[in-house]
């Protein structure tokens, strides 16, 4: 017969051992871009990746239907706020198929900004997205744009909220 504390010691032992895998986080900082921002899972992998004459970076969660970030550089009107900065944007969405807007919120990280959910249709494909825009200066606001399936996007929440707190501009 097995021993229970034997048994209790074994999975305490496990659960330590598997803690460091599960709180892996890697920085992404690049010469070409003025931002940082640290991913929390590794599961997150880059596919485009900024240059001299592109600043965008993307990024895909496993799959790209999974979770897409994108990231933009929007300038603004110093007169512009964070919800006009929203609406424009909106107008861009509202002609995807099934695109329902879902609300606003605000959002406070390394930068404030706010936050603008909404769903859509894609390959026949229940989606969400899940828009930060996050407030540098005046002039300049960025734009975290997750995508991805609509059950996965909800799922990977407190991952995107992490990106999202992280990012600071260098």
């Amino acid at each position: 017969m097995v021993n229970p504390g034997k048994i209790v010691l074994i999975a305490a032992f496990t659960v330590l051992a598997a803690l460091p895998v599960f709180s892996q986080s890697d920085v992404f900082s690049d010469a070409n871009v003025d931002y940082s921002f640290t991913l929390p899972d590794t599961g997150w992998k880059m596919t485009v990746k900024p240059s001299s004459t592109s600043p965008n970076v993307e990024y895909v969660y496993n799959e790209r239907h999974q979770g897409l970030l994108e990231i933009r550089k929007l300038p603004v009107g110093n007169t512009a706020s964070i919800s006009d900065v929203i609406r424009e944007e909106e107008t861009k969405l509202q002609f995807r198929p099934g695109y329902v807007a879902g609300k606003e919120e605000s959002f406070t990280g390394n930068l404030k900004g706010g936050i603008f959910n909404y769903e859509f249709i894609q390959a026949g494909r229940n989606m969400g997205g899940r828009f930060y825009f996050l407030r540098a200066n005046d002039s300049t606001v960025y734009v975290l744009r997750f995508t991805g399936e609509r059950d996965k996007l909800k799922s990977l929440r407190n991952q995107t909220d992490s990106i999202a707190r992280t990012f600071r501009i260098k």
